[in-house]
């Protein structure tokens, strides 16, 4: 198995490929047209997890964690907050800031890595933003966590949603066959077309990614060692969006997972916050 610097390269490698694949308007994650229309591109279980932790965002410093292309970035932008998007592929920062000048839009962009975010970005945002697919990068989720956590003022929160740890660990749902154990954290090392997930016809130049599982306990408990005190932890069954991990969609035009004909959670969301430091007692 890689060790941490050869995941963080093999990553880069993979993010900078797929840059050059993703938002070209031909594939089913990133609407392109639909970006540069005006759409906001939070799902709806994005859009009320940070409803949730502020009623809007519009004058508050945020910072987007593993920002990729943009979209996300692009939208908290249009809500009136002034954005840094932090992620550690150069190929994928180009692509947002292109995107983000033909979007009408001014946010600022850092090349990081999330787990050893850069000392000026410590103590600048009031919202840290990340969401789906960014855990699957943190080898150890306290260290992702502090990383983040160290970024915020005093009283700032975090708005975390990402992908549940129960549906990724079947590679069929019925009958239901896993390939892991729930707690079987990795990292796994893979490489193969199914790495193409915006569109499997156009899969990235590199297809080697190494990534890990983190369930809902082991992130909030991350959460507490970093110093933030939980607000909410949801599980979530459904979403107006697409979904990896057997997800598909129903009459109602909700996308779920099954197992044995009962939805499962497709994702969960935390919302903490830094409290103030106590000072001297």
């Amino acid at each position: 198995m890689p060790e941490a610097d050869d995941m963080l390269e093999i990553n880069r490698t993979y993010w900078d490929a797929a840059a050059e694949v993703h938002g070209n308007g031909d594939d089913k994650t990133y609407d392109l047209a639909g970006l540069l229309a005006g759409q906001d591109t939070l799902t709806a279980v994005e859009d009320a997890v940070l409803r949730e932790a502020t009623p809007s965002v519009a004058g508050l410093d945020v910072l987007h964690v593993q920002c990729h292309i943009g979209f996300e970035t692009i939208s908290l932008a249009r809500r009136g907050a002034t954005v840094t998007g932090v992620d550690l592929s150069p190929a994928s920062l180009r692509k947002a800031e292109k995107l983000a000048t033909r979007c009408g839009v001014r946010p600022s962009f850092v090349e990081a890595d999330a787990n050893a975010l850069p000392e000026e970005l410590w103590g600048r945002f009031d919202l840290a933003y990340a969401s789906i697919g960014v855990l699957h990068f943190a080898p150890d989720p306290t260290v992702w966590t502090r990383s983040v956590a160290r970024c915020l003022r005093p009283g700032g929160r975090l708005v975390l949603v990402e992908y549940h740890a129960l549906p990724n660990m079947f590679e069929e749902f019925d009958p239901a066959r896993a390939w892991c154990a729930y707690d079987d954290a990795g990292p796994h090392d893979w490489d193969g077309p199914e790495t193409g997930y915006a569109d499997p016809a156009q899969a990235p130049a590199a297809t080697r990614v190494v990534f890990c599982r983190h369930g809902v306990g082991a992130v909030a408990t991350a959460a507490c060692r970093a110093g933030l005190r939980l607000l909410s932890v949801g599980e979530h069954t459904d979403n107006d969006r697409p979904g990896e991990y057997g997800s598909f969609q129903e009459a109602d035009g909700r996308w779920r997972s099954r197992i044995g004909g009962q939805p499962v959670p497709l994702l969960f969301s935390i919302v903490a916050r830094r409290d103030p430091d106590p000072g001297p007692s």
